[in-house]
């Protein structure tokens, strides 16, 4: 383990966080098993893939910047209780984060949308969708503005 250089700089970035709501691993599809080299961690503010067994890469996304989340559940999955859930964020590294095989999916996509709402309102933040005003070459489209 790492030794901490300045305290007071890491505890303000727990802070930030907020509070750890969920912990769910990356199972594999038969039996639901756990896989430990993959596991998500929801915070209020954040959420946080760990992933990798000798090589670990840690991937945030803020909650503000996930727009819309999506549950999927194929048969087997609903077999033994699984879940995919896709997130589409407009975060720079990652605009689709995918949490496949977990459980308790239902509960965790709700999760995600109120906290991601609530992210917003405080970070006072509008989520803008381009409607397609440019044309194919990026100039602006006149033609749809004189009509």
């Amino acid at each position: 383990m790492a030794k901490i250089s300045n305290e007071a700089q890491n505890q303000a970035s727990i802070l930030a966080k907020g509070d750890l709501q969920y912990k769910e691993y990356g199972r594999l599809l038969f039996f639901g098993i756990p896989w430990p080299f993959k596991h998500y961690e929801l915070y209020n503010n954040e959420l946080t893939i760990v992933s990798g067994f000798l090589s670990i890469t840690e991937d945030d996304c803020f909650m503000y910047r996930i727009s819309d989340v999506e549950l999927k559940r194929s048969f087997l999955q609903r077999l033994f209780g699984l879940s995919t859930i896709t997130c589409f964020t407009s975060d720079v590294t990652d605009k689709t984060i995918v949490m496949k095989n977990i459980k308790h999916g239902r509960e965790i996509k709700d999760f995600i949308n109120q906290e991601s709402e609530r992210a917003r309102l405080r970070r006072r933040t509008v989520n803008m969708q381009d409607i397609g005003f440019a044309a194919e070459d990026g100039s602006l489209d006149t033609d749809d503005l004189n009509d």
